[in-house]
């Protein structure tokens, strides 16, 4: 028999949970489009040790659970369905201890005929998807939320200059360029259930609102200011955390073929890119 080991942080779920929800009030429809991923941790330890899977609900019925959820009840907040959802397990099954319950939604938008918004026809808008995390334990309840993919860009009042140079610095000083990004935000709450869908539409709005508005002097210093925007404008939220990847737009060289180019002509480039990443929270004597 070989050596003894000893299992840390094991724990299972599914992933990859694929669900469209249709909310039908006569002739006008709502439409949900999410991703459900959900992980248990708990007394498990037979079925990793010595094949007793006794304690192991399957997966697939964790899937299942999904679909019948969102029939029985309202399909409100993200974060209120996956509360829902650890809520569900935790009570079903007293050998679990914590369930994390993470939920991607994609967001659509209705079509416009005579410039109205159609009852029941969409398009799909952009790769940006509203996100929730909740973390759900016997004694304790953490709700995160956040956007992903939000593609912005603007053309002006963004500058990059006096940055540390050495030998391989080939990069030219701007003080007027092209900053495109997609933005992704997480925040965390402080505590309570404020209206999830109101504070998310009010963090969008003011991240799009302060990156637009803004006096750029790098990615890092709109970041910030984006950050001090939401924390200024909602309580509830402690902290939040940033991934902004600086997609850039060269200037193309027309001299060849004998033309200027006064800032019209541009070469977007995927990658590279560069990564910025930060948190944005409270001081610690300013958080309740």
């Amino acid at each position: 028999m070989g050596m003894p080991i000893e299992l840390k942080e094991y724990g299972y779920g599914k992933s990859g949970i694929r669900l469209v929800k249709v909310t039908r009030e006569g002739q006008r429809h709502h439409l949900r489009d999410v991703k459900v991923e959900i992980q248990m941790f708990g007394d498990f330890e037979a079925a990793y040790l010595h094949g007793d899977n006794r304690a192991i609900l399957p997966t697939d019925t964790m899937k299942n659970t999904v679909y019948a959820l969102a029939r029985q009840y309202r399909f409100g907040a993200i974060e209120e369905f996956g509360l829902r959802l650890a809520n569900h397990f935790l009570g079903r099954f007293p050998h679990v201890k914590r369930v994390v319950a993470s939920i991607s939604e994609k967001q659509w938008q209705r079509i416009s005929c005579g410039a109205q918004p159609h009852g029941h026809a969409f398009q799909g808008a952009t790769p940006e998807r509203r996100l929730a995390l909740i973390d759900k334990s016997r004694s304790a309840t953490s709700i995160e939320a956040g956007i992903a993919g939000l593609a912005v860009l603007k053309t002006s009042r963004s500058a990059f200059n006096n940055f540390l140079r050495d030998e391989y610095t080939t990069l030219r000083e701007t003080q007027d360029r092209i900053l495109s990004t997609q933005i992704t935000a997480q925040w965390s709450y402080s505590g309570g259930r404020p209206g999830f869908n109101h504070v998310w539409n009010g963090v969008r709005t003011a991240l799009l609102e302060t990156f637009a508005t803004h006096d750029s002097q790098s990615v890092q210093h709109t970041l910030c200011a984006m950050g001090d925007a939401v924390l200024r404008s909602f309580d509830c939220i402690s902290e939040i955390r940033f991934s902004m990847p600086n997609q850039h737009c060269l200037l193309v060289d027309l001299s060849p073929f004998h033309l200027d180019n006064p800032g019209e002509v541009f070469l977007p480039v995927d990658e590279p890119s560069g990564l910025i990443e930060a948190t944005v929270r409270r001081p610690d004597d300013a958080v309740a």
